[in-house]
């Protein structure tokens, strides 16, 4: 090849690399222009995702590009550009006994008001409650657990049969005066039931024994106690009862309340369902409305570990 035609040949290359660059750039005017175009001429007046959805489909229909592009453009998910379903006449009827629930028992989750739904004869699907529940803005927040480290767990006794192991413990709050009482709550650990809350401004070893002779008039005597080591709990008094009425009574190890865990959750259901969602004006307010929790709690109130029965109907399908 001679010298003059290696010198055209590089002529022509150089003048292609010209060209692909001028293309490329005037490639990416255009693109930008017609972001800028999008974005300040039509976008900038389209606020909800339902606008935004109709300008994406009109770009795409009009400009005829690609759905990702459209999108990128005007500022929407591609996810949101998939209209949502509307609510059927149907799923109305059921999504406002959902709501009627939701407002009365506030603090029940989804499964609870799906198992109260079955109840009154509405045979609907999990699916369909749940995703009538998630529309309606019902999801109940989660709260953040604390992460500790492992540790050796010790297990808990499992009772097989009503009154053979009941468990014993106190919760504090304050009335609207500033003044402090206390309850004395006692379950069964078989069917999760609230025999009794004793509510006073002070619970004394005396009160706790004169409840559980109360507990064991109605409800029989049990075989064992467990509580924590609360001075109450550990006074000569309430042994003494225990030794005369033959129950053993057992304390959980000091800082273990894992130990008394069905107590603890009946506690914290006892204190979100009750104490907390109530202002006490004095201690007959706040017996009423314990009396009133308690026939709830025991006859409505769907539990999880029993198989969504209520504390009485697994006492009676026992």
């Amino acid at each position: 090849m001679q010298a003059s035609e290696v010198k055209r040949l590089k002529d022509l290359e150089e003048e292609n690399r010209r060209l692909k660059n001028g293309a490329a750039r005037a490639d990416v005017c255009r693109t930008k222009f017609a972001k800028r175009y999008l974005q300040r001429g039509l976008a900038k007046k389209v606020v909800g995702p339902t606008e935004r959805r109709a300008l994406t489909k009109w770009v795409i229909t009009e400009k005829k590009i690609s759905q990702r592009k459209a999108c990128r453009w005007v500022g929407l998910s591609r996810n949101a550009l998939v209209e949502p379903v509307a609510v059927s006449e149907k799923d109305k009827e059921l999504q406002g006994r959902i709501k009627q629930l939701a407002n009365r028992y506030k603090h029940w989750g989804l499964l609870k008001i799906h198992r109260k739904l079955r109840k009154q004869g509405e045979m609907a699907n999990h699916k369909r409650v749940r995703r009538l529940y998630r529309l309606s803005g019902f999801n109940l927040p989660r709260k953040l657990k604390k992460r500790l480290p492992e540790a050796v767990r010790q297990p808990l006794t499992k009772a097989t049969a009503c009154n053979q192991c009941w468990s014993l413990d106190f919760t504090s709050d304050s009335l609207t005066d500033g003044r402090k009482f206390r309850t004395l709550n006692v379950i069964d650990d078989y069917n999760r039931e609230a025999l009794g809350v004793e509510v006073d401004y002070s619970l004394p070893a005396q009160r706790v024994t004169r409840l559980l002779d109360r507990l064991v008039d109605r409800s029989g005597k049990p075989e064992r106690l467990r509580s924590d080591n609360g001075p109450e709990f550990i006074s000569q008094a309430l042994q003494d009862w225990c030794a005369d009425k033959e129950v053993v009574l057992h304390w959980i190890e000091p800082g273990k309340p894992t130990q008394n865990a069905y107590i603890e959750r009946f506690n914290g259901t006892f204190r979100r369902e009750v104490l907390n969602a109530n202002m006490f004006r004095s201690l007959a307010h706040v017996r009423r409305t314990v009396d009133e929790w308690l026939v709830e709690y025991n006859t409505e109130r769907p539990h999880q570990s029993l198989k969504f029965m209520t504390p009485v109907e697994y006492r009676q399908a026992a």
